[in-house]
């Protein structure tokens, strides 16, 4: 804690614990470990992690402040965390001071436990054994302490007088004065307001319980239509039943969204915070930059694919078409009474003024907190039913921050190297993810098809396309012979560019990495740049054309060069810097150098020319989407954090965890950056909010290297 509010000054008296070493040992339990001194009695006592019995005199007393006797830390139990800053006075300097003149003088004593608090700095050991000289230097030591500490207190208050006839000293004292007093009167109206709590609650407890005339009209039509369907449902057969079930679930449905008590948005849609639940800020960081990428979000929150497990369990289990029917329905009415409980539970939260502007994340009040089950939210484990959910609840405008433990569960289950709270890898994850992502949309797509409904089928379709082609590129490898000069080419798909730092940077000074700032631009330059394969030692097909296949000669290997280029260009380009190297056998390092990266980048220097000449110049521009930072020196430790374009709002979040802060471009550019998302801009101009279909750019991209391969093969 940088700023406690609850250090005041410091009025110790003469015969206080603290400055006895002899009494340095918890009162209740007589243990010399983890002593906390009270700054506000004479009190001392253990830690919370031998009895906690400092905790219980707080907890009795209300004293917040104390001090660690042996490390001379201070914590404050009111802000739950340690205290580094000190008072106007000084008060907690002059204590450390003090303890640890106590703790340099050399005599020895012991507990009563028998622990020996401070030992000699002599080695004769019979000075030691003598009781008399003992005792002398401890009354010599603590007439010393007392004598430099009354000069302390005598020096302290001259100055403190000096001060207060000084302009100065007269205006902070005005300023103390006025401080007080503002707090006073805060304290007086926070117990008024407190009192007049108390006294409502007292009347509305007293008052019987009243209805208006509505929720009475409410009331009576309900009891109508039950008795209504009771007679009717006496005469009808099993399907019709069904049909009216389906049907009042419907009406159901309406009635709950057209609700008074539906909550209002009180957030900005998208500042939505995610709580670290234990290492989790990879996860935290990975979800927030999917749930920006509009192309991602859009079509995750129209599919479900809940009600889709359920079909295809049931005809796993080996039920018939319409028992699969009867629980479709169950399912939906279901997912009704799920509406239902949210809704009763949103009318419980307190909802904020909406004037509150741009709002989100841990700033809000803790009843703006959603907190998912510890299990998954639905029966199948799903990690698209999963994302559909928490897109949901981030993009509604009505939560601030949201504890995804169904999520964490989920993923635990279903990617098991991420099971458990060890610090992970934010790329790593987000390549599992993606993978069992499209694994899962796979699977539900091919089994039973005949089950699922055809807009369901369609819509799994295209959210599968997207899936696939949002981060999909393709790069040419070609291969140069320096002996015939015939090129050989190969087509590799890629989801993500690892970029390496050039050699230079591969330093552990810290003068370097903060001298010389890398250019993302440089990083892409060497990914594209020619490579002399070592020795001879690639068999082109050109210098072998004479050479039977079956001949005894010896195959002719030649010296080759190798280049890689972008031939096709993906809709979401992620670039991710190898940061981290091996340094030792077991030892990975992190390049602490900053990378110089801008909000546009032009990807036409790094594609292959001949393969997408047609294209038109705005397709190799990308605009700046979200970065993904690593807080840290270290592989396997430190912290993630991410920065997000809000494309609803026009703004940038820094989203940290449960924090979230608005942002300037200029202060994202600052970032040290370690996962790089840009976006198509002419794919954001023409799909927005379209689940899109791969263009006719894709299509000439395609065509254009079919040919280029041909024209290289000929010749």
């Amino acid at each position: 804690m940088d700023k406690c509010k609850h250090i005041g000054r410091l009025r110790l008296a003469q015969d206080h614990s603290i400055l006895n070493p002899q009494k340095w040992h918890c009162m209740d339990c007589n243990t010399t470990e983890s002593v906390w001194a009270c700054l506000s009695c004479s009190h001392v006592a253990c830690g919370r992690y031998i009895e906690e019995h400092a905790l219980k005199h707080f907890q009795d007393s209300s004293h917040p402040v104390a001090l660690e006797v042996n490390e001379l830390y201070v914590f404050c139990y009111l802000c739950d965390d340690y205290v580094l800053n000190d008072n106007a006075t000084g008060d907690l300097k002059l204590l450390r001071s003090t303890l640890s003149a106590i703790k340099s003088q050399n005599y020895e004593c012991t507990t009563r436990s028998g622990r020996t608090l401070r030992s000699m700095g002599t080695s004769d050991d019979s000075y030691l054994s003598h009781g008399g000289a003992q005792a002398l230097l401890r009354n010599e030591d603590r007439m010393f302490t007392a004598l430099w500490h009354r000069r302390r207190a005598f020096l302290g208050k001259i100055f403190r007088s000096w001060l207060e006839l000084t302009p100065t000293g007269k205006k902070i004292l005005e300023e103390e004065r006025r401080r007080e007093e503002a707090e006073e009167k805060r304290d007086k109206a926070r117990k008024r307001r407190q009192e007049r709590k108390r006294e409502l609650k007292a009347e509305m407890e007293k008052m019987p319980p009243r209805k208006s005339s509505r929720l009475q009209n409410q009331i009576r039509m309900s009891s109508e239509t039950t008795s209504c369907l009771q007679k009717t449902s006496q005469n009808m057969e099993s399907v019709a039943e069904l049909k009216k079930t389906y049907t009042s679930d419907e009406v159901r449905l309406k009635k709950v969204s057209d609700s008074p008590i539906k909550r209002r948005p009180t957030v900005t849609p998208g500042v939505t915070g995610l709580r670290n639940l234990g290492n989790t800020c990879y996860m935290n960081s990975i979800l927030q930059v999917l749930s920006h990428l509009l192309i991602f979000r859009e079509c995750f929150l129209k599919l479900d694919l809940n009600q889709t497990q359920e079909l295809l369990a049931t005809a796993t289990n080996g039920k018939t078409r319409s028992s699969s029917k009867h629980l479709s329905i169950a399912a939906s009415t279901l997912h009704v009474n799920e509406n239902q409980e949210k809704v009763k539970g949103s009318s419980s939260v307190r909802r904020p003024s909406l004037s509150s502007g741009l709002s989100g994340g841990a700033s809000k009040s803790r009843n703006m907190e959603l907190i998912q089950p510890r299990e998954p939210s639905s029966k199948h484990i799903s990690l698209c039913h999963e994302l559909h959910t928490l897109f949901q609840v981030m993009w509604s405008g009505k939560w601030a921050l949201v504890s995804p433990f169904a999520m964490l569960h989920s993923v635990w289950r279903l990617i098991p190297a991420f099971r458990g709270y060890a610090q992970q890898d934010a790329q790593e994850f987000l390549c599992e993810l993606l993978d069992k992502v499209q694994q899962e949309l796979e699977t539900t797509g091919t089994r039973y098809p005949a089950l699922i409904p055809a807009s369901q089928r369609k819509l799994i379709k295209q959210v599968l396309n997207v899936v696939n082609n949002i981060f999909h590129g393709q790069l040419l490898s070609q291969v140069t012979c320096l002996a015939c000069d015939n090129k050989s080419n190969t087509i590799e798909p890629f989801w993500d560019l690892s970029l390496e730092f050039p050699e230079r940077y591969h330093c552990n000074g810290k003068e370097m990495s903060t001298q010389y700032p890398c250019l993302l631009t440089e990083m892409l330059a060497k990914f594209t740049e020619t490579e002399a394969l070592e020795g001879k030692i690639y068999a082109c097909d050109q210098c072998n054309t004479k050479r039977r296949k079956f001949s005894s000669k010896p195959v002719i290997l030649t010296e080759a060069q190798k280049q890689l280029m972008v031939c096709r260009l993906p809709q979401v380009l992620r670039l991710h810097l190898k940061r981290f190297r091996w340094s030792g056998r077991n030892h990975r390092e992190k390049i602490g150098v900053h990378v110089n990266f801008d909000q546009m980048l032009n990807m036409e220097p790094y594609c292959c020319r001949e393969s997408l000449k047609s294209l038109l110049p705005d397709c190799f521009i990308y605009d700046l989407s979200a970065v993904v930072m690593h807080h840290g020196k270290g592989f396997g430790s430190g912290h993630y954090t991410a920065y997000c374009y809000n494309s609803e709002g026009g703004f940038w979040v820094h989203c940290n965890d449960s924090k979230l802060n608005m942002c300037t471009m200029e202060e994202v550019c600052k970032a040290q950056a370690y996962i790089l998302f840009y976006s198509q801009r002419l794919t954001q101009a023409n799909g927005r909010g379209k689940i899109p279909c791969p263009s006719t750019a894709e299509s000439q991209q395609h065509t254009e290297l079919a040919d280029c391969s041909m024209d290289n093969s000929s010749s």
